[in-house]
């Protein structure tokens, strides 16, 4: 049995999968449905958990080399927020691209995790290391 870090058995198992450069997208309880993408759904209720509280618990044991998000978490959302999500990817490429072009990329990822979070286009594209 697992006594710590990632509890969730298909979230661990997803991770595994993940090798370097491929994708994984963490999104917000809005984010659309991709049929072709295996997703792992770990919504309960608005804001729990969080974008932010996913990331905090893959990032010890996942290497994240690059990220993206939508140009629009920037104009939609109070400087504190932003700052919260600079600081959880400090050291980490940020690229943010329009909402749009944000979205041409989750076809390619190995599989999305989504939350409850209603932070506007609080969604992450990572790419492993």
């Amino acid at each position: 049995m697992l006594k710590s870090g990632i509890l969730n058995p298909q979230i661990n198992a997803l991770l595994s999968r993940v090798r370097h450069t491929n994708l994984l997208v963490i999104a917000d309880r809005g984010f659309p449905f991709w049929p072709m993408i295996e997703t792992v759904d770990i919504s309960l209720v608005d804001d729990i958990p969080t974008v932010l509280q996913v990331l905090a618990a893959i990032r010890p044991n996942f290497s994240i080399g690059k990220a993206w998000m939508a140009a629009e978490f920037v104009q939609h959302n109070r400087p504190e927020v932003c700052t919260a999500f600079a600081t959880a990817l400090d050291g980490i490429a940020l690229e943010h691209l329009p909402h749009v072009e944000f979205k041409k990329h989750v076809p390619g990822a190995i599989g999305l995790i989504r939350t409850g979070d209603t932070t506007q286009y609080a969604n992450l594209i990572l790419e492993s290391a």
